[in-house]
């Protein structure tokens, strides 16, 4: 049990995948909790939000284009 100080707080561990994620649909929406802000901003790294950020536009995206072309294609057009 010694080991125990070498184990990071869990105030001090960096967002989980799930967070960030959920944190970059929170801003898409333009909806968050201040503690989840505070988080993000506290102990989160910046290139982590941004890569899966631009990850998501371009899913997001495609699931656009996709959705109109399927639209387009029952229309007739």
């Amino acid at each position: 049990m010694a080991e125990e100080s070498d184990k990071p707080l869990k105030d001090e561990r960096p967002p989980t995948l799930w967070q960030t994620a959920f944190s970059v649909l929170a801003a898409f929406f333009g909806v968050q909790s201040r503690s989840n802000r505070e988080r993000d901003f506290s102990r989160g790294k910046a290139s982590h939000f941004i890569i899966l950020g631009l990850v998501m536009t371009v899913v997001f995206i495609a699931i656009v284009v996709l959705a109109v072309k399927f639209a387009l294609r029952q229309a007739g057009v």
